[in-house]
């Protein structure tokens, strides 16, 4: 049975399908092993080669694997149910097939074996990028590229084999007639001219300059990831601030969030947010730009910590106007979702210099005292709601049970 290759697509006639996976408990014991039987087919329909899903599992339940390509048996040992896998393997097609522009699985990955970077295109939108190499599998995939990349077996048998062809050539060459050292050179000759020909074309030189376009862009990339945070920091900074400038800010929430994503500086966003999209004026700005900054703060308590150092700083800036509306502003953040109860809950805990000094640290704390207790007070109530509304449940199901108790002996 076939399933959407993804799977979050509910559409039945989805043209991409992949086989649903199929696994096999094998041995007993400490040789207790699962084979993925279909492993081939399932890679197959996702374009990429069955040892990195195989080695994928493994990775994410911390167990060896084994590759047998011959034989077709991809192994992950212990037991593990194909359900399972299935779910894993949604991750992997996530992390490592769809296009993070269309979400479409036609996408093939890119080698760099010098600069140790994974590029990702898409031959259905044409985006281009760089995948995330912090994740264990991405060491697998440097060490072992798909075929025809850069490194790959393939590429250097048939680079071996070249070689070799090269050699016996001259030494035919040198050892017998000259129109056989000649004739292979004169095709080839031909051949180039055919191609040069066909390169001349408008469409040919367009699609030319938009690879040469697309290679520079992937160097920059890979060269601006090889920097260190803080040039990368500065990078983003003068990102958002140019956008600011343009008068482009209000419209590029996305761009904003793609561009610290390619720089590895998600978490931070909000505290350069912070520091170029807020002033005294910020009880407005935070209705103003919520949409750029829940980009970066939704799920990410990191980033939301961020963003209360960042509050921090600009109370430091404007302390006169913004000390003693502390509290408010942080009812603001906290209601428009930007920073999570148990965030501010823990900030509150310890009095940090991290971002200020340790005085007026202190005095930020004692100022957001009021909206801190209010928070642990309505946690309080919420608990306690939801203990009575339990016994409630519990008083009417007895109530219940001892009216049907009193029909049933009473109804005669």
């Amino acid at each position: 049975m076939s399933v959407n290759v993804n799977r979050s697509v509910a559409d039945q006639f989805y043209r991409y399908k992949m086989p649903r996976l199929i696994a096999k408990v094998e041995g007993k014991g400490n040789g207790i092993k699962t084979v993925i039987v279909n492993m081939t087919d399932v890679a197959k329909a996702l374009s990429r080669p069955p040892t990195y899903p195989t080695k994928f599992f493994g990775c994410e339940l911390g167990a060896q694997t084994q590759f047998d390509a011959k034989n077709d048996r991809f192994i992950v040992n212990g037991s593990h149910e194909a359900n399972k896998l299935q779910d894993m393997l949604d991750i992997f097609i996530r992390k490592f097939v769809l296009c993070p522009e269309c979400d479409n699985p036609e996408t093939d990955l890119h080698i760099n074996p010098k600069k140790q970077t994974i590029g990702n295109s898409c031959k259905a939108c044409g985006y281009r990028g760089m995948l995330d190499t912090r994740h264990k599998l991405c060491t697998f995939i440097l060490k072992n590229p798909p075929e025809n990349e850069p490194g790959s077996v393939k590429e250097k048998k048939e680079k071996k084999n070249r070689k070799k062809d090269k050699e016996n050539g001259s030494g035919s060459g040198e050892a017998g007639n000259h129109n056989d050292v000649d004739a292979p050179v004169v095709v080839d000759g031909d051949d180039d001219d055919e191609d040069w020909a066909e390169e001349t074309t408008e469409e040919a030189q367009r699609r030319r300059m938009e690879e040469i376009s697309a290679h520079a862009k992937n160097l920059t990339l890979s060269e601006d990831l090889e920097k260190t945070l803080e040039e990368r920091v500065n990078i983003f900074y003068n990102f958002v601030k140019q956008k600011r400038e343009d008068g482009a800010i209000d419209a590029a929430d996305k761009e904003i969030l793609a561009e610290a994503e390619r720089l590895d500086v998600t978490a931070m966003g909000p505290l350069i947010l912070s520091e170029l999209l807020f002033d005294e004026n910020i009880r407005d700005q935070i209705k103003k730009y919520k949409r750029h900054f829940l980009r970066f703060c939704v799920n990410n308590k990191k980033a939301q910590k961020y963003l209360l150092g960042g509050f921090e700083c600009l109370v430091k800036l404007h302390q006169a106007q913004l000390l003693p509306r502390v509290p408010v502003i942080l009812k603001d953040l906290y209601d428009a979702d930007l920073v999570e109860e148990d965030v501010i809950l823990s900030w509150a805990e310890k009095v940090s210099k991290k971002y200020v000094s340790k005085e007026l640290a202190k005095e930020i704390h004692v100022k957001a005292a009021p909206f801190v207790k209010w928070l642990k007070e309505a946690e309080e109530e919420s608990e306690g709601s939801e203990e009575e509304e339990a016994e409630d449940e519990n008083v009417e199901v007895l109530v219940r049970l001892s009216t049907d108790i009193f029909s049933y002996y009473y109804s005669d």
